[in-house]
């Protein structure tokens, strides 16, 4: 199979090109390598798997991206400006990148020969406040859905929130609805993947995305955290092999999932407040040092994905908050030189 991955140096779209190069597909790296670290995961794959197939581009430029569709089977669509705090700084990038650049994905796939399937990563956010108008619990280091109706977490007929989310949410929802336009207008084969937190190894996490990862390295370098708000926001986390296994899962069965809209996280058993992060890690023999900050804009309080229609597929989380955290500790922890500079 010819697959092109969009942003395919990043956490997720270096491990989703790990995954396809060990199976024997045929992989074009597509990366702008404006990130911090993605470099770093470039020389991974090129160490574990020979000189791949990498062409530096940027999905902003239509001629980029069109020049790598022809002939390409499947697109998995992992490109994309990942801060809410970076959106709000500079809206008119984050449109470019998220907005513009899914749109230029989407019509270069759709002008290919090919008509290939394209796997697209959203995220929670575009849902926004609507979420926090959900009654909630307090517990002593943690919040929780009261509505029994969300005891199974956010379903993908939530309603999405099209107005008072950040730039962030709303260029990931432009994305979003250009997915689902694209397949009933044009028939592209196309699924959309509303992530929660993913976690894992070649994860270079910061203040403003990739949280699980940026307390864990920030702990065991002894760097200072900052909590906005109280710490005890919660989250449904899911280990990068487990998110991949499901973009496999949906690309294999394109049949039945094109069209359609994924809630993709951990679900109701691997939830865990930002506290409880630093318990665990203590536990680990990690000392975390942290100070509290006033909350963040649209920062959802609880979010935990209704994962029940990815499980209708035959999927289902395997890799527990424990343990792919104890896992991803231990490779920052081995890999100490990949952080310097970081």
């Amino acid at each position: 199979m010819r697959i092109l991955i969009t942003g395919s140096a990043g956490f997720v779209g270096s491990n989703l090109a790990d995954k396809f190069l060990s199976n024997g597909a045929e992989v074009t790296i597509f990366d702008n390598l404006s990130r911090r670290g993605v470099e770093k995961n470039l020389d991974w794959l090129n160490k574990k798997h020979g000189n791949v197939n990498f062409v530096k581009g940027d999905i902003r430029n239509a001629s980029d991206i069109g020049a790598v569709m022809k002939d390409i089977d499947a697109v998995f669509h992992c490109a994309a400006q990942t801060a809410v705090t970076t959106s709000v700084k500079d809206p008119t990038e984050d449109f470019e990148i998220n907005a513009r650049g899914t749109f230029n994905v989407l019509e270069a796939a759709r002008r290919s020969r090919s008509n290939p399937k394209v796997i697209y990563t959203s995220t929670n956010k575009v849902y926004g406040n609507n979420v926090n108008a959900i009654a909630l619990q307090e517990k002593e280091k943690r919040y929780e859905f009261s509505d029994r109706k969300f005891a199974a977490g956010i379903p993908e007929n939530f309603p999405t929130d099209a107005s008072e989310h950040t730039p962030y949410g709303c260029s990931k929802y432009a994305g979003d609805l250009y997915m689902r336009d694209f397949f009933e207008i044009y028939g592209l084969p196309t699924v959309t993947l509303r992530m929660s937190c993913i976690y894992g190894t070649h994860q270079y996490g910061c203040e403003d995305q990739g949280w699980v990862a940026h307390f864990i390295i920030s702990s065991i370098f002894g760097k200072p955290l900052t909590i906005y708000g109280d710490g005890k926001q919660v989250r449904d986390i899911l280990f990068i092999d487990d998110l991949v296994g499901f973009i496999e899962l949906a690309a294999e069965n394109i049949n039945r999932t094109k069209g359609q809209v994924y809630n993709i996280g951990g679900g109701v058993k691997n939830t865990i407040s930002l506290l409880e992060l630093l318990d665990m890690l203590k536990r680990l023999g990690i000392d975390s040092k942290y100070s509290f900050s006033g909350w963040r804009p649209a920062d959802q309080k609880v979010y935990v994905s209704d994962i029940s229609k990815a499980a209708a597929l035959g999927w289902s989380p395997s890799v527990k908050p424990e343990d792919g955290i104890k896992r991803l500790a231990l490779w920052v922890k081995e890999n100490r030189g990949l952080f310097n500079g970081v």
